[in-house]
């Protein structure tokens, strides 16, 4: 049974700003998806995945969130299992293998594993807790868990979700505490291999890199989906072309525009005032997530809450950077917004354990 004291200290204000960007989401992918052949079967099936979402989030509320410290490993083991399984037996789609098909769900293993990163990392600084920072040979085994989703992601290839993996981690590894030198060392290692990664990359994901630099060089071609996002975005202007008339969106000049781009289409149509309030609604979300961390009772709690801010922040602004061309094109989508079942649905577990943390800090 509930205890009457974790209802009386649920944290509306977070529940309250998360279901306020899902229907901000909602209204925008209806405006992206309505002229569509499927328009409908997308919306409907995004309301089918919220509601399942939804129910998770409010399922993990009712568990002490300590459980999931001691089930961190396997769920980390199981999310690796799945990325291998992808490499099996995956779905292919536009040349990347990076679905299961599911009882006609297609999960994303890549969206999981985020998640359960968090987990293990939460975990490893709960039991092996260094107060003077960590030096690098103490942080092998966290490299180990990072690295091998990293490559194996790498390997559907999908170099921007691994990207991120790797952004989540660091995050992580910044708060878990590093010694100066320790991270300069890392540092200097990491650029020094940078340049070795460009031979690594496939063709498609060089000339998106150049594109980035210059989006002229091909504009019909790895060009095209940059350049047609910022003309949304600035067609836009201050008060934005109002809410189904976006001309980019509406005539399909806008590319996947109810996944990646789905920020160009509220630009569009809402304008510089619109984004600065969804904005705005995503750094109350992040910074509330923080401060749940600075709030909790237990350094587990803590770490975990910072794991999955840091999972928000990193998509946010991967996402807006890259539709404004601050950031090279990727594969990512916008929490609570884009179109997709396992995004969705990650990201409201995510919250539903911000909740749960929330709620019981009062417990301890």
């Amino acid at each position: 049974m509930l205890d009457r004291r974790l209802a009386q200290n649920f944290d509306w204000p977070l529940l309250g700003i998360t279901l306020v960007i899902i229907l901000i989401g909602l209204l925008n992918l209806y405006s992206a998806s309505a002229s569509f052949r499927g328009a409908p079967t997308i919306f409907l099936k995004q309301c089918y995945w919220l509601l399942i979402g939804l129910s998770l989030m409010l399922i993990i509320c009712m568990f002490d969130y300590r459980i999931f410290e001691r089930l961190a490993y396997a769920i980390y083991i199981i999310s690796v299992l799945l990325l291998i399984l992808v490499l099996v037996m995956g779905e292919i789609r536009q040349g990347a293998q990076r679905w299961l098909e599911i009882g006609g769900f297609s999960l994303q293993p890549s969206e999981l594993v985020k998640l359960s990163l968090v987990l293990a990392l939460a975990k490893y600084f709960q039991d092996n807790w260094l107060p003077d920072g960590f030096r690098l040979r103490e942080l092998i085994f966290p490299f180990l868990l990072m690295g091998i989703p990293a490559f194996l992601i790498i390997l559907q290839p999908d170099l921007g979700s691994a990207v991120l993996l790797l952004f989540i981690a660091f995050s992580l590894l910044l708060f878990a505490r590093i010694k100066l030198r320790s991270l300069a060392n890392l540092a200097g290692s990491g650029l020094m291999v940078l340049p070795v990664f460009w031979f690594f990359l496939k063709d498609y994901q060089r000339r998106r890199l150049l594109s980035f630099l210059d989006p002229d060089r091909d504009p019909l071609g790895s060009g095209y989906h940059l350049i047609q996002s910022k003309i949304a975005v600035g067609s836009g202007e201050f008060l934005g072309k109002r809410f189904l008339q976006g001309t980019q969106t509406q005539l399909h000049f806008l590319p996947e525009q109810h996944t990646d781009f789905v920020f160009s289409v509220w630009a569009e149509e809402w304008g510089f005032l619109g984004s600065v309030i969804v904005l705005s609604l995503y750094l109350f979300l992040i910074l509330w997530g923080l401060s749940i961390a600075s709030r909790s009772k237990d350094r587990f709690g803590a770490i975990l809450a910072v794991g999955i801010s840091a999972i928000l922040f990193c998509h946010v602004a991967v996402n807006i950077g890259m539709v404004v061309g601050f950031l090279p094109v990727v594969g990512v989508t916008l929490p609570l917004m884009s179109y997709g079942g396992s995004s969705l649905i990650i990201t409201l577990i995510g919250v539903g354990l911000l909740l749960n943390i929330s709620m019981r800090r009062y417990m301890f």
